[in-house]
């Protein structure tokens, strides 16, 4: 696990957010939680729907839950969820562009044992995001 206590409890949070995740269809469940820059924590887990495109993400959930209570930088994302072929599981795609909409922040992928920490940022799970500033047009 990672030895920073900041980063340490963030991951705590996250996997404790992973048990109320509402996941009746994949039986997979993910727990995120995010550092805002003034110290406070949001968590947020994955609630699926029966239509399919209605369910959201972790780590969009924590992020809408923190826009909603004011909150716009943050300084590091924790993602709890199992292995995969012994793999983190990552943000997926529609998460990523969700990030990148508040800059590259340090992203930290755990299982829900919390013994393996791996420690990436938004710039490497999406290099050339597209995003306020930096849409380039093609020619």
């Amino acid at each position: 696990m990672n030895r920073d206590p900041v980063i340490q409890n963030l991951i705590k949070k996250g996997a404790a957010v992973r048990e109320y995740s509402y996941s009746p269809y994949s039986k997979f469940k993910i727990g995120a939680a995010i550092l805002c820059d003034d110290g406070t924590i949001i968590t947020g887990c994955n609630v699926e729907n029966a239509s399919y495109p209605v369910g959201t993400c972790a780590e969009r959930t924590a992020i809408v839950k923190a826009v909603s209570e004011g909150k716009r930088k943050f300084l590091a994302l924790t993602v709890v969820a199992d292995k995969i072929n012994n793999a983190f599981t990552t943000p997926c795609g529609f998460c990523r562009q969700a990030i990148a909409e508040f800059g590259n922040i340090p992203i930290y992928l755990t299982g829900p044992d919390m013994k393996d920490v791996l420690k990436s940022t938004l710039s490497i799970l999406l290099p050339h995001s597209f995003g306020f500033g930096n849409a380039e047009t093609v020619q």
